[in-house]
């Protein structure tokens, strides 16, 4: 302990990191990109967050963690943020709080965030105490085990902190955050699987690149991930990695025209170099009659290849005035108690939109219902906000979804869950979410994105994301007359598809 006295406790805190890490001869180019990227600024959600709460004109406001920890700034939706979101950002101190959960306090840490682990046999118990799994001889002096720093960063350091939210993390591996209701194959008691934190989880298929045995690094950029030192305002304009990079006739290029180093020819074809385990994976073309289908080129991959999706509905947010709660920037207690809660979360069925001139999946970011109460206990306000966000789940499967699991499925189609029937030419549809009763009114149905008519119920969490029109819907529904007749893409009647033309089969009731 001695010889460590005055050493930085972790040196790629981004505090110091200019002293160490970013020193002549280490890494001096790097640190204005990690600092800049959204990992670090947390920037979008910000923005987000308080343009969807009102407290902000524009949506690509220039906030960041730093700016916040300089300033001390604070409104209602930046305490929100500060007590519930913020632990998930470069700026976290590791292991700053001892009285937070381990998975917590594993959190952040600057670069140690994603090059730092411990060596394989250990378990860490507190800041600086470490207990080591195997067998020490007796009369040998336990040792207090060293962390690696690595450069092969492996999934955990990344779903340690991408498992909420979106929970892409999870859902890659194939876990689904789920109620945790009993099961006959657990006699009826709560599911036995529990993620940190106590939320229960149950087993559903995991991403075919997962299955392959490929790390998240295999396919997303270093400047992708750690940021190019532009300061971007939602993670679409820092993503570089597309499908088509990898499965395409010549690939080994991203979106923004960068060569992918671990993406090299070999023989006749394209393989892909795993990042952490060596292995050669070649790459395979999309199935031309499908993929090239003219009908469905607005499709992104993922629209056809996601068959699940975690869906959180139904946020409820309540601020309690008469109690404190740990703000978790400054790790100081100040006035304001948050709690959340949900309605229900739903995995089956991906929802549809449109997102520019793209059709992509969409999940509820989130539908506040806000509950504010003052220091007498008194309810003193509150408001709904109900926002669905574009999203590619990581749930891609080589078999693509069905056709009768967009054309005749009202939830597909952003309606929701519910009754859909024809009579007479028109479509009707009935509800099964009827929305819930809140101190701003009854909302929509939680489910609903939009109705039979094409009238929009909820934000999309960008401008140009909207649910699908009623030209968009009628189009859509129409080929689901056909889908118990023709079912392949090879099927003729496809090939010339002309929806005017009349069915000698389908009569209208």
């Amino acid at each position: 302990d001695e010889a460590h006295r005055g050493m930085v406790l972790n040196p790629g805190d981004l505090r110091v990191v200019e002293q160490t890490c970013g020193t002549e001869g280490c890494h001096p180019a790097d640190i204005n990109k990690i600092k800049n990227s959204l990992m670090a600024t947390n920037r979008g959600i910000l923005a987000t967050l308080l343009y969807y709460w009102g407290e902000a004109e524009t949506q690509n406001g220039e906030y960041s963690i730093e700016k916040l920890l300089n300033s001390g700034e604070t409104s209602l939706a930046i305490d929100y943020f500060r007590k519930l979101c913020a632990s998930c950002h470069l700026w976290k101190q590791k292991y700053a709080d001892p009285d937070a959960p381990l998975f917590v306090q594993e959190k952040g840490g600057g670069c140690s965030a994603c090059h730092f682990v411990m060596p394989e046999g250990t378990a860490a118990t507190t800041v600086t105490s470490f207990e080591q799994s195997d067998y020490v001889p007796q009369g040998e002096l336990k040792m207090k085990p060293h962390p690696l720093i690595i450069k092969k960063i492996p999934d955990d350091n990344c779903i340690r902190c991408h498992n909420r939210s979106g929970r892409i993390g999870l859902s890659y591996i194939g876990k689904y955050e789920a109620e945790g209701y009993g099961t006959p194959y657990e006699e009826g008691e709560h599911s036995a699987k529990q993620l940190a934190g106590g939320r229960f989880y149950l087993e559903l298929a995991e991403d075919i690149h997962h299955r392959k045995g490929m790390s998240c690094i295999d396919c997303h950029t270093r400047d992708e991930i750690m940021g190019d030192g532009t300061s971007y305002a939602h993670y679409e304009e820092q993503l570089e990695i597309s499908c088509e990079m990898c499965h395409s006739a010549q690939p080994g290029t991203t979106r923004k025209n960068k060569p992918v180093n671990n993406i090299i020819p070999k023989d006749d074809r394209f393989v892909l170099v795993g990042k952490n385990d060596g292995k050669e994976r070649p790459l395979n073309l999309p199935k031309p009659e499908v993929c090239t289908y003219p009908g469905h080129k607005r499709l992104t991959c993922e629209s056809c290849h996601s068959p699940w999706v975690p869906q959180c509905y139904g946020c409820h947010v309540k601020k309690d005035d008469r109690e404190t709660h740990l703000d978790k920037l400054t790790l100081e207690k100040t006035p304001g108690w948050w709690e959340e809660g949900r309605s229900y979360i739903r995995y089956e069925k991906p929802m549809l939109g449109v997102w520019g001139d793209k059709v992509v999946i969409v999940t509820p970011g989130c539908q506040d219902v806000v509950t504010l109460i003052d220091k007498e206990g008194k309810i003193s306000g509150g408001f709904n906000r109900f926002t669905m966000a574009a999203i590619n789940p990581h749930t891609t499967q080589a078999k693509g979804r069905t056709c009768k699991d967009c054309h005749t499925s009202p939830k597909t189609v952003g309606l929701g869950e519910g009754t859909l029937t024809r009579n007479k030419g028109e479509w009707q549809f009935f509800p099964v979410d009827q929305g819930i009763d809140t101190l701003d009114g009854r909302t929509v149905g939680l489910d609903t994105f939009v109705t039979i008519e094409g009238q929009p119920l909820q934000n999309g969490s960008r401008a140009d994301l909207r649910p699908f029109n009623k030209e968009e819907l009628q189009r859509i529904l129409r080929v689901g007359l056909c889908l118990d007749c023709h079912t392949d893409y090879t099927d003729p009647a496809y090939r010339k598809y002309d929806p005017r033309r009349p069915c000698p089969v389908y009569k209208e009731p």
